[in-house]
């Protein structure tokens, strides 16, 4: 049986910086055909799991400003 390792999530900004490196390796032309499209599909990765967070801290966001109206109103 595998053994799966519970690893937890990384941060945005770490995301975001491993995303720059590999569109900055990509960028430079200086790697095989095969290793830039494993590095595009873990960009891909990488994007979607910032996305991610931008949309759940941008609800969290969106739910503070309503109670801070809805405060100003009482």
């Amino acid at each position: 049986f595998p053994v799966t390792i519970m690893s937890k999530k990384k941060s945005f900004e770490e995301n975001l910086k491993e995303l720059e490196s590999i569109v900055s390796k990509l960028e430079s032309g200086e790697i095989s055909l095969e290793e830039s499209l494993e590095r595009f599909e873990q960009g891909t990765k990488l994007y979607k799991e910032c996305k991610e967070i931008l949309s759940v801290a941008e609800k969290k966001i969106s739910v503070l400003t309503e109670s801070l109206k809805e405060e100003e109103l009482s």
